[in-house]
């Protein structure tokens, strides 16, 4: 079974978190695939917009911990595509909405901030609940991209979850809406039928913001990362 698929229709391609038997854990095998469907959509010129979400019951329930440890070479491994997908999730050249159809915690709610827009169905849930025990730093560099500071802080700090409700209340998510997959299509059909121009220019300004406030951030979220999983 593919650990990611890609659908395309009208403008936007749908991808597909594909493991839900692990609740869609990042493998190094769905980060590769990730990076590399994201690099092919970026050059496809029908594709104006796309869409991320999960399989099953959960969006995303962060780094597989099945693939962690093992030799030096495995987890410069781990690093190197962790790096690698959250870098391509986040620097996306076109507009990208996250659909969390269910939990989006620890990696996976990182990847849910470095959507521009998420959408949420009732029974979602998200948060770093688990970072502190992991030995892995939240993702406070997406959190505070995507949020104001005391509530990305709030978030990183204390590895609080929030419920859909909650997340809606505190502006982490846009709408909450039983079926979030095709209402979150809507939306991303929307953004696809203006003009590349439009909805490219604002893009292109949703970038340089990252690269000009934040890239300092994620930079040091990166070197933080390295410490964590190759110490």
């Amino acid at each position: 079974m593919a650990p990611l698929t890609v659908a395309r229709a009208d403008g936007v391609a749908l991808l597909t978190l594909n493991r839900p038997a692990k609740r869609n854990a990042l493998s190094i095998e769905l980060r590769e695939r990730l990076i590399e469907e994201l690099a092919t959509l970026a050059r496809d010129d029908d594709v104006r917009c796309a869409v991320l979400t999960g399989a099953g019951t959960a969006f995303c329930s962060g780094m597989d911990r099945d693939e962690f440890g093992g030799e030096r070479a495995h987890r410069e491994r781990l690093v190197e595509v962790s790096v690698g997908a959250f870098a391509a999730v986040g620097t996306f050249p076109k507009p990208l909405l996250g659909a969390l159809n269910g939990p989006a915690v620890a990696g996976g709610f990182a990847l849910a901030l470095l959507c521009d827009l998420r959408l949420a169905a009732p029974g979602a849930s998200m948060g770093f609940p688990e970072a502190a025990r992991l030995g892995i730093p939240p993702a406070f560099a997406a959190a505070r991209a995507a949020l104001p500071a005391p509530l990305a802080r709030e978030l990183c700090l204390t590895g609080a979850l929030l419920s859909a409700a909650g997340a809606l209340r505190r502006g982490v998510v846009a709408e909450v809406v039983p079926g979030v997959v095709d209402r979150t299509l809507e939306v991303a059909a929307g953004i696809a039928a203006q003009p590349a121009f439009v909805s490219g220019a604002t893009k292109r300004r949703i970038l340089v913001e990252r690269e000009a406030v934040w890239a300092p951030l994620f930079a040091e979220e990166e070197r933080a990362l390295r410490e964590a999983l190759l110490r």
